[in-house]
């Protein structure tokens, strides 16, 4: 089942005022319109690594979930630093058979303004959302699609997708 409207939802202490510049962003390049959440789940306690000191993306996945109904996704937003085994640390993570995505805000504000953190996680909340809808991983490094390890190259791509990525969501729907 595909998602029409995606919940937002704060995970932590992260501040529910973010969650209102996602709005526009899902709005426009997606077509997806958000709904911030009164929703909001504590620090994910559950989900902490004490010997990586990091939280586990997946296990978070897991209780946003449990948030998703019909054609409802959900995307928490956190400000723990998160992880998968395979990783050193990712900024997000989707699943899309599950509906449900999650993004950090830790590592997006490394080093950066208000404005450069606002444009960063733009772009990692709609690389999330566009892998729930279905897209995948780019290589065009200028796309929102494409991978990022470091913040550095959240700043060098564009703040949408690229043709073939447009296209592909098209299709999608």
């Amino acid at each position: 089942m595909s998602i029409s409207k995606l919940q937002l939802v704060t995970v932590g202490d992260a501040a529910p005022a973010m969650l209102k510049e996602l709005e526009a962003p899902l709005a426009l390049h997606l077509q997806l319109p958000a709904l911030p959440s009164k929703i909001s789940l504590n620090t994910p306690n559950y989900a902490f690594n004490k010997d990586r000191k990091q939280y586990h993306s997946n296990a978070i996945l897991r209780r946003l979930n449990a948030l998703t109904e019909g054609e409802l996704g959900v995307l928490g937003l956190t400000d723990v630093d998160l992880f998968v085994p395979e990783a050193e640390h990712v900024f997000g993570e989707a699943d899309r058979e599950a509906r449900s995505a999650v993004v950090s805000i830790y590592r997006l504000r490394q080093g950066a303004s208000l404005d450069v953190l606002r444009q960063r996680l733009q772009r990692e909340v709609l690389h999330q959302s566009g892998h729930l809808l279905g897209l995948s991983i780019c290589e065009d490094t200028r796309c929102v699609m494409s991978v990022s390890t470091d913040p550095a190259e959240l700043d060098r791509k564009h703040a949408g997708f690229c043709n073939l990525c447009k296209n592909e969501l098209q299709r999608l729907r």
